[in-house]
């Protein structure tokens, strides 16, 4: 729950949306419905009006309404899921150029990476899954709110 923490929530230039919405999307290549559904219940709730972005996203990060700065680093994000050498030198300058900062390239191949590695570890022990939504939105909730749990 702390890598969590530290990657979602950890002050960024990236938006804690954004971040969650790279962990979707990532979630979502790799065919994780339980990451995908809950990180995205998180994502909406965080993009708030503009929560359509996450389906937006999903759907065609080439047309959805996020900068160009995010569809370049969502791009990176893509190839990391896929493998780490599939990243080519073209796309950190495209990402450099479109405004991305080293740190958010480093934050985003970091989240893309730990949730390809979380995405495996979830399905590779036929963790339970979900099927309601009303599920997915109360976890949501309990994730924007912070990874960590209080003790007891």
């Amino acid at each position: 729950y702390e890598l969590a923490q530290t990657l979602l929530r950890a002050p960024s230039t990236l938006s804690e949306a954004e971040r969650e919405l790279i962990a979707t999307y990532v979630s979502s290549r790799n065919e994780c419905v339980f990451c995908t559904m809950s990180h995205a219940a998180a994502a909406r709730i965080l993009f708030g009006d503009a929560s359509q972005t996450v389906d937006d996203v999903l759907k065609n990060p080439d047309t959805a309404p996020v900068s160009d700065k995010f569809k370049a680093l969502i791009v990176i994000a893509g190839k990391v899921q896929k493998g780490g050498r599939i990243v080519t030198d073209e796309d950190i300058e495209n990402a450099r150029k479109q405004g991305a900062t080293d740190m958010e390239i480093h934050d985003t191949v970091l989240i893309a990476a730990t949730f390809s590695m979380f995405n495996r570890y979830v399905d590779g022990l036929a963790s339970f899954t979900p099927t309601s939504p009303e599920e997915y939105a109360e976890m949501g909730k309990r994730m924007v709110a912070g990874y960590v749990m209080p003790p007891r």
